[in-house]
């Protein structure tokens, strides 16, 4: 996340800002179930999209991007590790529950926690509560599904390593993010996942065209309710809002992307995953709540 300027108040239309960019990743999941498009080209199409969006606008504004040589093997790690998110977490959404699949993908900041810790970076006593609630929510989710069926389980750990991956892109590109604008690295890094989205793509067989009009309209509504107004608009309130506030503020993502489903598709969660999914968010509040005092700060959006 970006840093907030502390000596601007926020005002009433930053908290509506915010409460849009909510609503906004919320529909991520949902959309991705909505589409009968294929997951894989889903998630190329999102990168491809957002790079294209993005670099046109840098064309329009007349900025360079001459800065991103001296970040270019960190640049491109962080693009690997954004593919490699994508490409676990849209299809675990075809295997698992929207409730399920968005509250583990949300364990973004536990991976980060553990990641700063094994770095070297001191971490709070409350931080690790969070984690340990946190976890033990993973658990009973997977239980329930272990339960409920194999792909149940498999969606599960599809979801959990694209939190992992979304993690490691976030930790890759934190230097270079503090050099390069905000702009420069997204339009880059979108470009460099959809690069790797599109081979695995090819490699997989995975058809890229051919679908309903529905589909494309989809696809179309995910990037930009997504990909480019819910991080931009997050990346708007951070000159205000703190980064602690803005940060538990989405995790309303999870129960968002479940009223969402449950409106929009019909779709409701297995009642016994609702203990865990709230241990889960219980947990994640600890972890961004004490990452505050901590010398490294949590960031949990990834896209």
């Amino acid at each position: 996340m970006g840093r907030s300027n502390h000596s601007i108040a926020p005002t009433n239309g930053d908290w509506v800002l915010l409460a849009v960019a909510v609503l906004a990743v919320s529909t991520a999941a949902p959309i991705v179930v909505a589409c009968g498009a294929p997951a894989l080209a889903i998630a190329f199409w999102r990168c491809a999209l957002g790079a294209l969006l993005t670099a046109g606008w840098l064309v329009v504004r007349r900025e360079s991007f001459q800065s991103l040589r001296s970040q270019s093997w960190i640049v491109l790690a962080a693009g690997v590790m954004l593919a490699l998110h994508f490409a676990t977490f849209l299809p675990s959404l075809r295997f698992t529950s929207v409730a399920a699949a968005t509250a583990l993908v949300s364990t973004v900041p536990i991976w980060t926690a553990l990641f700063a810790r094994i770095l070297g970076y001191p971490v709070s006593r409350w931080l690790w509560v969070g984690v340990g609630a946190a976890m033990i929510g993973v658990l009973l989710i997977t239980g329930v599904d272990v339960a409920t069926s194999p792909s149940a389980l498999f969606g599960d750990g599809l979801a959990l390593l694209g939190g992992l991956a979304g993690a490691a892109y976030i930790m890759t590109g934190a230097k270079a993010r503090k050099d390069l604008g905000a702009g420069q690295y997204s339009a880059v890094v979108y470009g460099l996942a959809a690069a790797g989205l599109l081979v695995a793509c090819l490699v997989g067989g995975v058809e890229l065209t051919g679908y309903e009009p529905r589909d494309w309209i989809l696809i179309g509504a995910l990037t930009v309710l997504a990909q480019l107004l819910g991080h931009s608009l997050v990346n708007v309130v951070l000159k205000r809002l703190p980064p602690t506030t803005v940060g538990l503020a989405l995790l309303l993502e999870v129960p968002g992307a479940i009223l969402v489903a449950a409106v929009w598709l019909g779709v409701f969660p297995p009642i016994q995953l609702l203990p865990g999914v709230l241990l889960i968010l219980a947990g994640l509040a600890f972890v961004i709540a004490a990452g505050k005092s901590d010398k490294y700060r949590f960031d949990r959006s990834v896209s």
